[in-house]
């Protein structure tokens, strides 16, 4: 079972194939990605990598943790589940406060 590995604190330069080829050190990496903002396509300074198994994510999380790369340390650790995000300005539907105003004259 794939095991997902959480990298802060990547120079804003790294690539995708830059991830991939420092993790494959460790293990077989079946994916790693630098997250990128979606309005201007920069890096995060972030990343996730996947790797084959949870041995090979544990050796590279003990290898790599509070390394220096590129002056930049980073902090590699396992990943949290992604948390469910609430839409947008939370919730819309406030019990029919905003259904019509319900004859209601504020003013």
């Amino acid at each position: 079972m794939s095991s997902k590995i959480y990298v802060g604190g990547l120079p804003y330069a790294t690539t995708d194939a830059q991830l991939q080829e420092i993790f494959s050190a460790h293990g077989t990496v079946e994916s790693a990605r630098v997250i990128t903002d979606k309005f201007t396509g920069r890096s995060r300074g972030f990343g996730f990598v996947e790797m084959a198994s949870s041995e090979e994510a544990q050796r590279a999380i003990q290898a790599l943790n509070g390394t220096d790369l590129d002056g930049r340390n980073l902090t590699v650790n396992e990943a949290r589940p992604q948390e469910k995000r609430s839409g947008f300005g939370g919730d819309r539907d406030r019990g029919g406060e905003r259904r019509g105003g319900g004859g209601r004259n504020r003013w």
